[in-house]
């Protein structure tokens, strides 16, 4: 270990990634500070946000953004989106020739379907402590995981069978650190990981799964404010995959839809794809659908149609809606929905039930770690002083002072 260490001083080596993160960890510093990145034309992929263009292209790019995330490389966890890389994305895989096989490597470990389920079944552990306690309570466990343990699968030894098996798996778990990553509010990096897991979904020959990656772009679009490009790259997502959609993805695409011409006030445009939603979620067959998206039910569609009319000021409709669509096994999913409740009371004149609702969210997301989660109260925050001083709402602050989540939202918000 001494050796190892001098060698590093000396500038002959620099640490792997496996040291690298433990390093970053000691010292408290970020990669760039402690120099573990000074290559500029490495660097400067890493901000690449075009799509790849070959299976061997979204292998490499993808372990680079797991190494990079995981020395908390700062240009890269502080990269703003890039919206002409929605349109390229969502146009090349819609125009995208047969699937390429992935490449049959020579060298390397071999890699099993029993390695594809184990990928599985790891990436659906990080899935439910997603749910449970945020994005940013887990996100770098998994990420380290990916890293070090699916990295060297992806560049080992498979079948063609086997190959598109573990490229639909690892595109999923990508997608799940997208959105880890969005809930974190690190939206470049988000964007980066949603667009690596489209490409290797394309090589899975998985249009299912990449027409929900699509749709998981739109609804980053829509909270970014990027409401033209949500819209179209739900559009993308329903053409994308029309021969083998199912009733529930069609649903959750018109929902995405709905969500983002809702904030441009289209509100003819939004009622239309909201019942277009709930016509193909009522013709639905959970043995016909994939696995991932069984969550998306009637009651995750009450809460997107609760923040549709929240959007349009529709308040009671919000209201009524939102009510109807508390999980109770969903967390966050629960907390974003109970302060769309919220929001709906206050603009509906209601302060007190508002604030009371209000309360009961914070109660509920007292374990969350989600940056987005904090701009929803942050949200409602601003709302609340704009409503004006009151009784109701002096009390309610003096309630919520010492919430972790109110304390959060400090810094994104002045009342």
């Amino acid at each position: 270990m001494k050796r190892r260490i001098a060698s590093w001083e000396n500038g002959h080596s620099a640490p792997d990634d496996f040291y690298g993160p433990l390093l970053c960890e000691a010292f408290g510093l970020g990669a760039a500070e402690l120099g573990l990145h000074h290559e500029s034309g490495r660097d400067a992929s890493l901000l690449d946000v075009s799509y790849p263009a070959s299976p061997d292209d979204a292998i490499a790019a993808v372990g680079q953004l797991w190494r990079a995330d995981l020395n908390r490389y700062e240009p890269l966890l502080q990269a703003e989106p890039s919206e002409p890389a929605w349109n390229e994305a969502s146009l090349r895989w819609l125009v995208a020739p047969e699937p390429a096989i992935p490449r049959q490597h020579t060298n390397g470990m071999r890699v099993g379907l029993g390695d594809v389920a184990a990928i599985k079944t790891t990436a659906d552990m990080f899935a439910e402590l997603d749910d449970r306690f945020g994005g940013d309570h887990a996100r770098h466990a998994a990420i380290q995981y990916l890293s070090t343990e699916v990295a060297p699968l992806l560049r080992g030894q498979y079948t063609e069978q086997v190959g598109r098996a573990l490229f639909s798996t690892v595109a999923e778990a990508t997608l799940l650190a997208g959105w880890m990553s969005y809930d974190a509010c690190r939206h470049g990096l988000a964007q980066r990981y949603f667009l690596q897991a489209l490409r290797l979904a394309q090589d899975a020959n998985d249009r299912r799964l990449a027409g929900s990656i699509l749709s998981a772009m739109s609804h980053q679009a829509t909270f970014l404010g990027r409401y033209t490009e949500a819209a179209t790259l739900a559009r993308a997502a329903l053409m994308g995959i029309s021969p083998v959609a199912t009733p529930t993805l069609r649903a959750q695409f018109h929902a995405m839809e709905a969500r983002a011409l809702a904030r441009t006030g289209d509100v003819r445009a939004c009622e239309a794809a909201l019942h277009a939603a709930t016509k193909a979620l009522e013709s639905r067959n959970n043995d016909d659908e994939p696995e991932w998206i069984s969550y998306f039910d009637e009651v995750e569609l009450a809460a997107e149609a609760a923040h549709c009319f929240r959007d349009v000021d529709s308040a009671r409709q919000a209201v009524t809606h939102a009510e109807n669509a508390m999980s109770g096994s969903h967390v966050r999913s629960d907390f974003f929905v109970t302060m769309v409740l919220a929001d709906a009371h206050l603009r509906a004149g209601d302060v007190e039930e508002a604030c009371r609702v209000a309360l009961d969210a914070l109660d509920l997301g007292e374990q969350l770690k989600s940056a987005r989660c904090v701009s929803y109260l942050a949200e409602f925050r601003q709302n609340l002083s704009a409503a004006g001083r009151s009784t109701e709402a002096r009390t309610f602050t003096e309630q919520v002072r010492e919430h972790r989540l109110w304390i959060a939202s400090d810094s994104h918000v002045s009342v």
